[in-house]
């Protein structure tokens, strides 16, 4: 374990839950921020307490580390978006080549606020669930962008900050492997209970991976991850 503090970006998800138990078994005190900006899944916004609670409920190696929560009302950003996740609307690709979910400057945001939030607490490590293995192509998931964007925060704040991205490079299979790794079964089954990736906010069927519609490009990454899984031993970089 190391001595610090560190602030994960976290919004109740697969990702985000592994990364705040990545955090809890590596710094002395760990604080959580979220942010609603608005988006068509709110329920994930609930399903970021079940979380927290369950994680100071069952995890008692982690219960003393785990500290304030903080929520960030980002709902400008929802008002300027036009996108499937801030919008009723159907999911596909954009004239850019891009799915419509990406919400632009989403990413961005959240690190710049976080480093704010960061500045003020004294917590100079951010945690963030960014993947360019499995994911959408989204570009401020990309690890070149968070390095730039790192970059930029420090010097701009005049304080070193560390972006930190344990999923950066691992494929969902892997995610799963680091969350049993952590955790063991009991985190494992958390994820599957409790957190919320479905981008539709359906959290009716439990599946074996969890909640969710089951054909969102976000639930297909999870099912797909979780079945390769289960089929053959996943090694964790």
């Amino acid at each position: 374990m190391r001595a610090g503090h560190a602030l994960v970006l976290f919004s109740g998800g697969q990702d985000s839950t592994t990364c705040l138990a990545w955090a809890l078994t590596r710094f002395a005190q760990v604080e959580t921020i979220g942010f609603d900006y608005g988006q068509r899944h709110h329920v994930e916004l609930q399903a970021r307490q079940t979380v927290l609670a369950a994680i100071r409920s069952r995890f008692a190696q982690w219960r003393e580390r785990l500290g304030a929560d903080h929520m960030i009302d980002l709902s400008v950003l929802g008002r300027i978006s036009d996108t499937a996740l801030t919008r009723d609307s159907a999911i596909q690709l954009s004239a850019a080549g891009l799915p419509n979910t990406f919400v632009p400057g989403r990413n961005l945001l959240f690190f710049n606020l976080a480093a704010a939030v960061g500045y003020r607490r004294g917590l100079h490590t951010l945690v963030g669930g960014m993947c360019e293995t499995d994911f959408s192509g989204y570009p401020d998931c990309r690890d070149d962008s968070l390095k730039a964007l790192q970059v930029a925060v420090s010097l701009g704040l005049g304080q070193r900050f560390t972006f930190e991205t344990p999923l950066m490079w691992l494929d969902k299979a892997a995610t799963w492997e680091l969350a049993r790794s952590l955790g063991g079964q009991a985190l494992v089954e958390l994820i599957v209970h409790d957190s919320h990736t479905c981008y539709h906010g359906v959290r009716g069927v439990l599946h074996a991976w969890g909640h969710g519609c089951g054909t969102c490009p976000a639930c297909v990454l999870r099912q797909t991850g979780y079945d390769r899984w289960q089929a053959r031993p996943v090694a964790v970089p």
